[in-house]
Protein backbone atom coordinates (compact mmCIF):
# COMPACT_ATOMS: atom_id res chain seq x y z
CA UNK A 1 0.00 0.00 0.00
CA UNK A 2 0.71 3.42 -0.98
CA UNK A 3 0.02 6.12 2.12
CA UNK A 4 -0.29 9.87 1.31
CA UNK A 5 0.91 10.64 4.87
CA UNK A 6 -0.60 14.56 5.65
CA UNK A 7 1.24 17.25 8.03
CA UNK A 8 4.98 15.93 7.68
CA UNK A 9 7.90 16.53 5.44
CA UNK A 10 7.71 12.88 3.90
CA UNK A 11 5.43 12.52 1.22
CA UNK A 12 4.78 8.53 0.83
CA UNK A 13 5.00 5.71 2.76
CA UNK A 14 5.21 2.08 0.94
CA UNK A 15 3.55 -0.50 3.26
CA UNK A 16 3.58 -4.32 3.33
CA UNK A 17 1.96 -6.30 5.69
CA UNK A 18 1.23 -9.88 5.77
CA UNK A 19 -0.89 -11.68 8.36
CA UNK A 20 -0.64 -8.56 10.62
CA UNK A 21 3.33 -8.21 10.38
CA UNK A 22 4.84 -5.68 8.61
CA UNK A 23 7.14 -6.84 6.37
CA UNK A 24 8.11 -3.91 4.48
CA UNK A 25 8.11 -0.03 5.26
CA UNK A 26 9.92 2.72 2.90
CA UNK A 27 9.23 6.65 3.77
CA UNK A 28 10.26 8.72 0.33
CA UNK A 29 11.39 12.43 1.86
CA UNK A 30 11.13 13.23 5.22
CA UNK A 31 14.54 12.59 7.37
CA UNK A 32 16.24 9.66 5.64
CA UNK A 33 18.41 8.79 8.35
CA UNK A 34 15.33 8.40 11.13
CA UNK A 35 13.29 7.34 8.55
CA UNK A 36 15.41 4.37 7.68
CA UNK A 37 15.86 3.46 11.37
CA UNK A 38 12.47 3.68 12.13
CA UNK A 39 11.43 1.17 9.08
CA UNK A 40 13.99 -1.31 10.09
CA UNK A 41 12.43 -1.04 13.67
CA UNK A 42 9.23 -1.94 12.59
CA UNK A 43 9.92 -4.33 10.38
CA UNK A 44 8.93 -7.92 11.38
CA UNK A 45 7.00 -6.17 14.52
CA UNK A 46 3.17 -7.01 14.54
CA UNK A 47 1.25 -4.02 13.08
CA UNK A 48 -1.02 -3.63 16.13
CA UNK A 49 2.52 -3.21 18.26
CA UNK A 50 4.09 -0.67 15.95
CA UNK A 51 0.78 1.62 16.15
CA UNK A 52 0.60 0.98 20.19
CA UNK A 53 4.40 2.61 19.94
CA UNK A 54 4.09 5.19 17.12
CA UNK A 55 0.57 6.66 17.57
CA UNK A 56 0.46 10.44 19.03
CA UNK A 57 3.94 11.30 18.36
CA UNK A 58 4.83 14.50 17.38
CA UNK A 59 7.58 16.48 15.30
CA UNK A 60 8.28 19.59 16.90
CA UNK A 61 5.08 21.81 16.87
CA UNK A 62 3.31 19.74 14.09
CA UNK A 63 0.44 17.77 15.73
CA UNK A 64 1.46 15.04 14.08
CA UNK A 65 5.32 13.34 12.81
CA UNK A 66 6.29 10.24 10.33
CA UNK A 67 6.15 7.91 13.18
CA UNK A 68 2.47 9.13 13.59
CA UNK A 69 1.55 8.83 10.05
CA UNK A 70 3.17 5.53 9.75
CA UNK A 71 0.55 4.41 12.45
CA UNK A 72 -2.35 6.17 10.87
CA UNK A 73 -1.33 4.26 7.70
CA UNK A 74 -1.46 0.81 9.49
CA UNK A 75 -4.44 1.48 11.11
CA UNK A 76 -6.20 1.47 7.99
CA UNK A 77 -4.36 -1.53 6.31
CA UNK A 78 -5.39 -3.66 9.66
CA UNK A 79 -8.94 -1.99 9.30
CA UNK A 80 -9.52 -3.48 5.66
CA UNK A 81 -7.74 -6.90 6.25
CA UNK A 82 -10.97 -7.04 8.81
CA UNK A 83 -13.78 -6.20 5.85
Amino acid sequence: MRYKPQGVCSNAIDIELEDGIIKFVEFTGGCNGNLQGISSLVTGMKAEDAIRKLKGIKCGFKNTSCPDQLACALEKMVEASRI
